[in-house]
């Protein structure tokens, strides 16, 4: 699972191949994630409504291998926009996947953008 996710990362929206458009921004709860499905992969989306960002990444958390990010608690360490798992709280860069406890793996991360209503995520493949 966490070479299929590696297979779809990316940071460099100037490697983005296609944008899918993924739901309506109505799907997402304000301050809040869900989690969709591209391909074989649950991805986390967040809205962070008070910073007017959104945010992507994997929903696999690599602690105990659960998918449950998607309902992480989301907030700011400085300026970092970070998403908290809820069962063991270890806590990760919404922008760049990077562990902010240092004692895991990163995660997976994904460019997301917004136009009209609707919500897309950008894949390099």
């Amino acid at each position: 699972m966490i070479a299929e996710l590696e297979k779809y990362r990316t940071a460099d929206p100037a490697n983005i191949k296609y944008w899918e458009k993924v739901a309506h921004v109505d799907a997402f709860p304000e301050d809040g994630g869900a989690c969709i499905k591209h391909k074989d992969l649950q991805i986390a989306v967040f809205r962070f409504s008070r910073r007017n960002e959104w945010y992507a990444c994997q929903n696999l958390c690599p602690h105990k291998m659960q998918m449950i990010l998607s309902r992480g608690i989301i907030g700011s360490e400085g300026e970092e926009p970070k998403v908290a798992c809820p069962f063991h709280k270890q806590t990760f860069s919404l922008k760049t996947g990077k562990n902010l406890n240092g004692d895991l793996c990163d995660i997976a991360t994904y460019p997301v953008k917004v136009e009209g209503d609707y919500v897309y995520l950008g894949f390099e493949e």
